[in-house]
């Protein structure tokens, strides 16, 4: 069956959910955690911060590309058969509940909990007259040099506000009876929450049973209670904290560039005067205040978020950080295998393909490879992609190193990774200081694709060595994200990823390659192919399976084709972290199909794509989710895993998340999640715990009986 009669068959406003509907849902299991009554209080705010970062670019992103499309009066439907619109009615409706949720949880679950653990986020009016002294004396030096209040009246037009800061909206009086309206902003410069053990005792406050405490003060209370600082001679009669979201969907015309480099950095200037897709504010704001801001936004009320709590509550992530260890979960160290500690990395991939599944297993040995690539004599060039490699990467300092020495190193720079630009831009310029051949991507396209090619001459010959990846290179989220990476020496693999180098730094037109599949040539097209061989065989009576594990399903075609697959009797397992657009368990439609999303301690990252294929099992690991922009507008690439021990390997990791019923949930045909709970007498089982405890079990085996050839 081709395309077009695929999704001729399938392609119906009833077969699919909303994209950001889904999306929301995912939200909302976060949320869940941080509502979990088991989780320690430490790592309920993180998952509050997570939620609230989330939604943040949310609406910088998805929310304002609706309003976008509203304002150009674009009312086609999507493949769901909601309009633009429609659309943000329902996102609006469905956010509210979840909104006054999470701030019920905040104020009257999580503020209480810290405080009987000696962690006290204080309001004004708790402290004695002597520490409120201190307090001002602390703004008086600190702060107030910082503040600048800014006037609205006829001569001096609506401040400028810049896109997620706080702000504090004051309505002052004269001595003539005048009455105007100012605006100061909170400074982004110092944390929003300010500890003030140093500044209300000079040695560390301690309880009553000689333990720390932390004490901490909102700032934006505080610049409010000192607010006659800046309004000498006038008397204060409102002050009302107010946060705006911005549209920071920067559209970049690339076939017009120059230089990309210099559009993108235009672009990110640019973006800071997004239009305001959002307002929150305190909800004890008078509505004449109210009306001010918008007026002055040029805003509606539907874009007015009313909020019962601290405004911005991705910023509580500092009381995570605190060492109040025992309101945390037990900390894991990620485990080094101990080939790596004893032999060389190059013979070590030389004898053996190696998987390496983080942060279960540690990513040193990545950083590693680098590292040796970079001071080995024999190494003449390093490839490598870098999407999104943090600010202080070690990785980056040894390709510049490895310049140094003389070797050939080309790195790809996406420039235009969501949020991470000026990061990027950064190591752009400190790697073409050192005559790295940098290239910034392929017009039109992302470049998505983990990939390192390292070439070195050895006593038989010049010899590839590669490293290809699930997830970026990046030392931070690596000990966050559930990733998978690969080393290997086979030669159809790292000639196939030389060619797509060649691709991306030069000029290409191949469509066919030995072992990879790439996007936007052919993973979408390879995928279904592979989904219409379980098909077949399901056809001829015989066994037929596919289990997919990803984070996002947009794409109607793949969702069209698991639909034929499921109609056919083929059992599909799908573990979607966030975004779903199938719908699973209808009849007639998708009776064969589960979907379960894993929300936990680490974000699920890793793509894996297995296939039974008549019991000659193929399993793939990819950097491409199911969606639209991964498999037509980025270059992604799909590997095979050959060798039969990883492959086991695999196997296992995927059992283990199909058995989770402690975080797992499962998608039904409305729409809702609900959890996996175990049944009576059964097992619990944590996938992520399960996974950590058994990398610390295997490494003490020095897990050779599972990662040898």
């Amino acid at each position: 069956m081709n395309s077009k009669d695929l999704l001729k068959k399938y392609g119906r406003p009833e077969n699919f959910f909303n994209r950001d509907l889904s999306w929301l849902e995912f939200n909302r299991r976060v949320l869940q955690e941080a509502l979990n009554p088991d989780l320690p209080p430490l790592e309920k705010v993180k998952f509050v911060s997570i939620f609230s970062s989330n939604l943040d670019e949310f609406f910088m992103i998805r929310v304002s590309g609706l309003k976008e499309q509203i304002a150009a009066n674009i009312s086609e439907p999507t493949i769901d058969g909601l309009t633009p619109r429609e659309q943000l009615v329902l996102i609006q409706k469905t956010l509210k509940p979840m909104l006054d949720e999470l701030y019920e949880l905040w104020t009257n679950g999580i503020v209480p909990t810290l405080r009987e653990n000696d962690i006290i986020l204080h309001t004004f009016d708790e402290f004695s007259s002597e520490e409120k002294a201190k307090l001002k004396e602390y703004f008086e030096k600190e702060i107030f040099p910082i503040l600048t209040p800014l006037a609205f009246d006829p001569g001096r037009p609506f401040p400028y506000i810049s896109n997620l800061s706080l702000n504090i909206a004051v309505l002052i009086r004269k001595s003539n009876g005048e009455t105007h309206f100012a605006r100061v902003k909170v400074p982004n410069i110092i944390p929003r929450l300010l500890q003030i053990d140093h500044i209300i005792c000079p040695i560390r406050s301690k309880n009553g049973n000689g333990k720390p405490k932390a004490r901490f003060i909102w700032l934006g209370d505080l610049i409010i209670e000192n607010l006659s600082s800046l309004f000498p001679g006038m008397e204060v009669l409102e002050a009302h904290k107010f946060r705006i979201t911005r549209d920071t969907d920067i559209e970049i015309q690339e076939d017009e560039a120059d230089d990309l480099l210099s559009v993108i950095e235009e672009n990110i200037k640019q973006r800071r005067f997004g239009n305001v897709v959002r307002l929150e504010v305190a909800s004890q704001m008078p509505e004449f205040m109210l009306d001010t801001l918008i007026e002055n936004l040029q805003i509606s009320r539907e874009d007015v978020h009313q909020v019962n709590g601290p405004l911005g509550l991705s910023d509580v992530m500092i009381l995570y950080k605190l060492p109040f260890h025992q309101l945390k979960e037990k900390p894991y160290y990620p485990i080094i295998l101990k080939e790596f500690e004893e032999e060389d990395i190059f013979s070590i991939i030389k004898q053996k393909d190696i998987l390496l599944h983080h942060p279960f297993d540690s990513f040193t040995p990545v950083v590693d490879f680098i590292k040796r690539a970079a001071s080995d004599p024999d190494v003449l060039a390093i490839k490598q992609t870098l999407y999104r490699v943090g600010n202080d990467s070690p990785i980056v300092k040894a390709l510049i190193e490895a310049a140094d020495r003389g070797k050939q190193v080309a790195v790809l720079v996406e420039l235009k990774a969501r949020f991470d630009e000026e990061n990027n831009i950064y190591w752009a310029r400190e790697l073409e200081k050192v005559g790295v051949h940098v290239v910034y991507g392929l017009v039109g396209l992302k470049t998505h694709a983990k990939m390192t090619l390292v070439v070195r001459k050895e006593y038989d010959g010049v010899k590839r060595y590669v490293h290809l990846s699930t997830g970026n290179y990046n030392i931070v989220t690596s000990k966050l994200y559930t990733d998978i990476g690969f080393f290997t020496c086979d030669e159809s693999i790292c000639s196939d990823v030389t060619d797509v180098f060649n691709y991306l730094t030069g000029y290409s037109q191949q469509r066919e390659f030995r072992e990879l599949f790439v996007a936007p040539i052919n993973i979408r097209v390879k995928f279904i192919n592979l989904i219409f061989r379980e098909i077949q065989n399901k056809k001829e009576g015989k066994d037929a399976r596919i289990i997919m594990k990803f984070n996002s399903l947009t794409d109607p075609l793949m969702i069209a084709a698991l639909y034929e697959a499921s109609n056919a009797g083929v059992k599909v397992d799908l573990i979607i972290r966030g975004v779903c657009c199938l719908i699973p368990q209808k009849k007639d439609l998708s009776e064969n199909i589960s979907v379960r999303s894993i929300v936990g301690r680490y974000l699920e990252h890793s793509r894996i794509y297995y296939f039974y294929n008549n019991g000659n099992e193929e399993y793939y690991l990819s950097s491409a989710d199911l969606m639209q922009r991964n498999l037509d507008r980025r270059v992604e690439i799909a590997f095979p895993i050959k060798n039969q021990s990883l492959k086991q390997e695999l196997k296992t990791i995927l059992e283990i998340y199909l058995k989770d019923n402690v975080k797992a949930r499962e998608l039904d045909s409305e729409g809702k999640y609900y959890f996996v709970r175990p049944k009576s007498k059964e097992k619990h089982i944590y996938s992520q715990e399960l996974l950590m405890e058994r990398a610390q079990l295997t490494s003490k085996k020095t897990k050779k009986s599972i990662r040898t050839k």
